[in-house]
């Protein structure tokens, strides 16, 4: 069984959404003060380096990331090549076979330095999710750090792919992973009244 790790390391360099809480971790007790064992915390956005929204990040009365059933966030994935796509349309999207999976991961390559915030990233359009709804996909990645631009307020793509049940995780790796069908395993944390979460993303190989 081979296992690919896709997640984003977390450190006090790991670039944050332009305005938010950047990660840090500081170690806040040490063996010698306490003995047996050194002590540590660590602050950051929830949407900070490979993450999933809740519903609830781009809708009051969305679902909060507890809510959400951790059956979504396993599967069988597909991950297909989009590397030189500004943005993923609907007609990008027809050429694959979908049968037996009900995840979907962009590997873009558009976010090539992760020790800085890209200025310019592949986003997803709105008429992405129709289609990748009759398909049977529950749940989309992508290795760039949102589904729509940084300049967007209106979010049409979040907004796209949760009017049809569609879940997003933001932020993968996918460099190192070849297009083809693996396994997904991306857990967020059970936090009750979150927005989102960093999730430790996972493929196995089929």
């Amino acid at each position: 069984m081979k296992l690919i790790d896709i997640t984003m390391s977390l450190h006090n360099e790991t670039p944050a959404w332009p305005g938010d809480e950047p990660f840090h971790y500081e170690r806040t007790m040490t063996m010698e003060q306490t003995g047996s064992v050194n002590i540590g915390q660590f602050k950051a956005s929830n949407h900070t380096g490979t993450h999933v929204d809740a519903p609830f990040h781009y809708d009051e009365d969305g679902l909060k990331i507890a809510d959400l059933p951790p059956e979504r966030f396993i599967g069988d994935a597909l991950v297909v090549n989009m590397e030189g796509k500004t943005i993923i349309q609907a007609d990008d999207l027809r050429a694959f076979e979908y049968t037996g999976v009900t995840k979907l991961l962009f590997r873009t390559t558009s976010w090539n330095d992760r020790n800085e915030f890209p200025d310019h990233y592949t986003v997803i359009s709105s008429d992405a999710a129709e289609f990748l709804h009759s398909q049977g996909i529950d749940l989309i990645g992508i290795d760039t750090p949102s589904v729509d631009p940084v300049e967007s307020k209106d979010l049409a793509a979040h907004h796209s792919l949760y009017k049809h049940d569609i879940l997003i995780l933001e932020g993968l790796e996918l460099d190192h992973a070849a297009p083809g069908v693996y396994e997904l395993m991306a857990f967020p944390l059970k936090m009750e009244v979150a927005d989102g979460s960093p999730v430790r993303a996972i493929l196995r190989q089929k």
